[in-house]
């Protein structure tokens, strides 16, 4: 599915959509270049889960944990994983196979962790089309 969004509060409501009818135990790759607008879409996602705290890119964290909404949500940016077992040390299994929904920003990076049945997202922009346009790739669902 390609959905093209023309502004930010298009790229959040696509993401609100999603987490509206996410299910437990599912995970998200969320793959695009620094400043496609990663951040805005997880924030779409996290107030279709019934999330109303402030989210943020966990960057230095690794993971953000919310647990007011309907489902878990879990936030992870692995960008900085310098090492594999890093996501072994903050326990991954326990997020990725449970209850709760899982979003992960360059999930690339530890793609040999990754259970067979993933959601994929891809946002690219085009400066051709615009400033705000954004090209949204989504995989795995039905």
């Amino acid at each position: 599915m390609i959905i093209e969004t023309n502004s930010a509060k298009e790229t959040f409501q696509l993401g609100k959509q999603i987490g509206e009818k996410a299910l437990p135990g599912q995970i998200y790759t969320l793959n695009g270049d620094l400043g496609v607008g990663k951040t805005v879409f997880t924030q779409g996602v996290a107030c279709g889960l019934g999330i109303q705290e402030p989210v943020n890119s966990p960057t230095f964290t690794i993971i953000q944990e919310y647990e007011e909404g309907r489902l878990p949500f879990y936030h992870f940016d692995v960008y900085r994983i310098g090492d594999i077992e890093e996501m072994e040390e903050i326990g991954y299994d326990d997020y990725f196979f449970g209850d709760g929904v899982c979003l992960i920003e360059w999930a690339e990076l530890i793609e040999e962790l990754l259970p067979e049945q993933v959601l994929s997202v891809t946002i690219e922009k085009n400066p051709e089309k615009g400033f705000d346009y954004r090209k949204i790739t989504v995989e795995g669902l039905e």
